[in-house]
């Protein structure tokens, strides 16, 4: 038998298609930008992801994964894969000489110190490295009393105990005070909702006041949206409230899971999704938007096991993002019947926030589609018969074709620009030929993306 012979690529989607070929960085991208830590999908376990992205990064430049871990933080708002990333660039040689200074850039909460070392030590516990040290005492100056005591819990490794592990100096005597009264136990107990409602404080007075004192950050504000509705704070105060806070670090699909718990509120929520895209330059031309609303995509559990949200919900998300962003939007639901191979594509209406979001979502309308795909190749045939030209195409999807016989990579992007954003974590997917810019994530970065792709 000849050895001697070209080798065939011949790794498949879960579903069976043809993948496209990756380099270990695009593979290390696409494992890490849409990663919940340890949270299984449809397809794979957490810990299968984790074993991944821990064996990719020896095989990738140690500045790209410098660069993975700080856009994961910084730009997709992800917390713990993050850390994960840092841990394992300590292990080697060629990477760990910048973990010192990138620990502390993605260590943006005093908690995540803790669930650092908790990382570290996932394996067993073993001596702390020099420029980990580096990074944990960076990262302790960032932090006030009040970030401190919040987030100061009797986890298996304290906050305390960290401090006294990476000797960390004290930049000024006030520092230096604050750090005691951590170890001591001292810290004045932070004014947040938490510790007002664990002291038996008036739920309906606390939630108030917290909000007339502008002490509600938008994530816990849209986490409490069903406690504030039980304890009959007035609409009214909630949304003048949802008018003014700070939705910068917020997710797309953070509003949709706020709506989902507290249904009378969803017009709360939806003046707050429109809001977050108000200030957005408009992406010009004609942008056709196809959204992937295949089985794998409604797994539940896929973002979160704490959580009910689905990828098509993020991806319905960023849809409706990417309808107030756009100047002409055409918007399309795709799925199919895996055993016959054939697509179905429908055209949604041009909604806007949480009633578009709801479009994609509704389990009727996957099912009325197939409930299976994605057909890549027949989808784009489909839908450029109906439009024939576009300024750009956006798919959203998790990439798990399931066309065995036209192949992902042939697919008509008849797009000016043609991109496939991935919203899951899966090893293998497409779109990553020549007439695609493939990107991965679900915040709304990946449309600043976009935008700065374009002005190039």
């Amino acid at each position: 038998m000849k050895v001697n012979t070209a080798q065939k690529f011949t790794e498949k989607t879960h579903e069976g298609a043809q993948a496209a070929r990756t380099t270990n960085e695009q593979q290390l991208r696409r494992s890490v930008a849409a990663c919940m830590l340890w949270e299984a999908n449809f397809y794979e376990s957490g810990e299968e992801i984790a074993k991944r992205i821990a064996s990719l990064i020896p095989l990738c430049r140690p500045e790209f994964v410098a660069a993975c871990a700080f856009e994961a933080r910084t730009k997709m708002k992800l917390r713990h894969v993050p850390l994960l990333l840092v841990r394992e660039m300590a292990r080697l040689p060629q990477h760990k000489a910048l973990v010192g200074r990138l620990l502390a850039d993605v260590i943006q909460r005093p908690d995540e110190i803790t669930e650092f070392l908790a990382i570290y030590w996932k394996q067993g516990r073993e001596k702390v490295s020099k420029q980990v040290k580096l990074g944990l005492a960076k990262a302790f100056l960032k932090f006030n009393e009040y970030s401190l005591a919040k987030y100061n819990r009797d986890g298996v490794v304290k906050l305390r105990d960290a401090l006294f592990l990476c000797h960390a100096k004290p930049d000024t005597p006030e520092r230096a005070s604050l750090w005691k009264r951590l170890v001591d136990g001292k810290l004045v107990t932070p004014d947040s909702w938490e510790v007002a409602l664990s002291g038996g404080a008036d739920k309906k007075e606390t939630f108030e006041r917290l909000m007339a004192e502008k002490k509600l950050g938008a994530l816990a504000f849209l986490r409490n949206f069903r406690n504030m509705k039980d304890a009959r704070v007035e609409k009214a105060l909630v949304s003048s409230y949802a008018s003014a806070v700070d939705l910068s670090r917020v997710l797309p699909f953070r509003f949709v899971a706020a709506a989902k718990a507290c249904p009378s509120w969803e017009d709360v929520c939806d003046a707050m999704l429109l809001r977050a895209t108000s200030q957005t330059l408009k992406l010009p031309g004609k942008t056709v938007i196809v959204v992937d609303v295949s089985g794998s995509m409604y797994s539940a559990g896929n973002i979160s096991a704490r959580s009910d949200m689905t990828r098509v919900e993020a991806a319905g998300a960023l849809a409706a993002i990417l309808r107030e962003t756009c100047e002409d939007a055409r918007l399309y639901a795709t799925a199919g019947d895996d055993s016959s191979c054939i697509h179905a594509t429908a055209e949604v209406p041009p909604r806007r926030g949480m009633a578009l979001v709801e479009m994609f979502t509704r389990r009727g309308f996957a099912a009325a589609l197939g409930g299976g795909g994605i057909f890549l190749h027949q989808c784009l045939s489909a839908i450029k018969g109906v439009e024939h030209t576009a300024d750009r195409i956006i798919v959203l999807t998790d990439e798990q074709d399931c066309d065995m016989k036209l192949k992902p990579e042939t697919a008509d992007a008849f797009g000016v620009t043609n991109y496939l954003i991935n919203v899951s974590v899966q090893k293998n997917g497409i779109g990553y030929k020549p007439q695609w810019t493939h990107i991965d994530g679900w915040s709304e970065a990946v449309i600043d993306y976009i935008r700065q792709f374009e002005q190039q």
